[in-house]
């Protein structure tokens, strides 16, 4: 394994991509979607011609009201200046229990309420009800699987990828990818260490983290981080920064991961070696850092690449998958990220679609570009994943060179 390091500035090179149209969106997130979220469900519960007695809807709107003032109040005590671990569990439950409720409230109350009206089922009031007891039954099942599913051990998700460049003696290098662990509020410890037993079985040659550790700094997080010290690879163990790192001291991460292990990849790369054979392992900050202000802190591809032989293959770990519009540019031949979740909680892929070019799975871009995009092996926020479950993926590299079978 050879090490090279590199952190001067390309002239030229981009300084950082421009605000996307989700992030424009944001700025006026926080202050409608609190009313939305519990409002439409109040509404569709409660007071859309069900005719409930008067001490239900009083009761359930006043659960409603709670909920829409807690939960801000507790999002701000959680992960704002306080970082308080048990608000920031209640205020996370809150979103996500409200974004399930909202999303089956906006779709049942439309369409199951059409449904039975051209059905001719019931009348107005019965209509009304079936469909509060269909909203609610389906937000309770979404939320009891959505949680098994976020605390479970990810399974493994094998692909085989074929790089035509790779050359024949680095054919079947097996590479372990987790992402997003986000260890928080919520005490993942044992999950932590099962998840590093699972990428042990995996015997990968190169395992690789690809940001967002931890929601928190690293000494509030440590016990949880500790297990990743125990991974084991049989040619190298990479990491690059994630958009949470800079939320709460990235150097510390930075630091921690070193200690445990792990090479930092911070604008540089790696050359790994076999059968006569070289893959280029580089990797990049997030592209969030340079507005961190964190000294020697930004995404700089061409560091990253500073003395690597242009005519080898290159595989780039960066943390999101928009990065790739660099990656393509300057000709790499494997990108891998994480970021989007694989939007987590359904719908929330479309709104992740406004931000970044690929949810989950295999992309290709440019002439030879191709992006692995994991749906990530923790969760963030919330403790619920719908329809979008958590992976830790071994991804075969293959070589066009060889007619080794899979």
């Amino acid at each position: 394994m050879t090490d090279t390091d590199s952190a001067r500035p390309a002239e030229g090179e981009a300084r950082g991509p421009r605000p996307s149209r989700l992030h424009s969106l944001m700025r006026f997130i926080p202050l409608i979607a609190p009313v939305l979220l519990w409002a439409v469900p109040c509404w569709v519960l409660l007071h859309a011609g069900q005719h409930w007695p008067l001490a239900v809807a009083l009761a359930g709107t006043a659960v409603f009201f709670l909920a829409l003032v807690g939960m801000p109040l507790a999002m701000v005590r959680g992960h704002g200046r306080r970082q308080q671990d048990w608000a920031a569990i209640i205020g996370d439950t809150l979103l996500g229990a409200g974004w399930v409720l909202f999303t089956w409230s906006v779709l049942l109350g439309v369409l199951l309420r059409a449904a039975l009206a051209v059905t001719g089922v019931g009348d107005s009031q019965d209509r009304a009800r079936i469909v509060a007891w269909a909203v609610l039954g389906v937000a309770a099942v979404l939320l009891t699987w959505g949680y098994a599913e976020a605390r479970r051990v990810p399974r493994v998700r094998r692909i085989d990828v074929q790089l035509p460049r790779l050359g024949a003696g680095l054919d079947g290098l097996r590479v372990a990818l987790v992402t997003d662990t986000h260890y928080g509020p919520l005490d993942r410890a044992r999950w932590s260490a099962r998840v590093c037993e699972t990428v042990n079985t995996l015997e990968a040659d190169l395992v690789c983290h690809a940001g967002d550790i931890a929601d928190g700094t690293a000494e509030r997080r440590r016990a949880q981080a500790a297990p990743l010290g125990t991974v084991r690879a049989t040619r190298a163990r990479v990491y690059v920064t994630g958009n949470h790192e800079y939320y709460s001291e990235a150097q510390g991460w930075v630091d921690l991961m070193d200690e445990l292990g792990w090479e930092p990849l911070r604008n540089r790369h790696l050359l790994l070696e076999r059968g006569g054979d070289t893959l280029v392992v580089a990797g990049v900050d997030d592209v969030t850092a340079e507005s961190s202000g964190l000294a020697g802190h930004r995404a700089h591809l061409a560091g990253a690449l500073d003395g690597a032989d242009p005519d080898l293959p290159v595989l780039l770990l960066a943390h999101q998958p928009t990065f790739v519009d660099r990656a393509a540019a300057a000709g790499i031949d494997l990108q891998l990220s994480g970021h989007t979740h694989g939007g987590q909680i359904w719908p929330f892929h479309h709104l992740v679609r406004l931000d970044q070019p690929a949810l989950a799975g295999l992309s290709h871009h440019g002439a030879r570009t191709l992006l692995y995009t994991s749906r990530g092996t923790g969760f963030w926020g919330p403790p619920f994943r719908v329809f979008a479950p958590s992976e830790i993926t071994l991804l075969v590299l293959r070589s066009p060179r060889t007619a080794t079978a899979p």
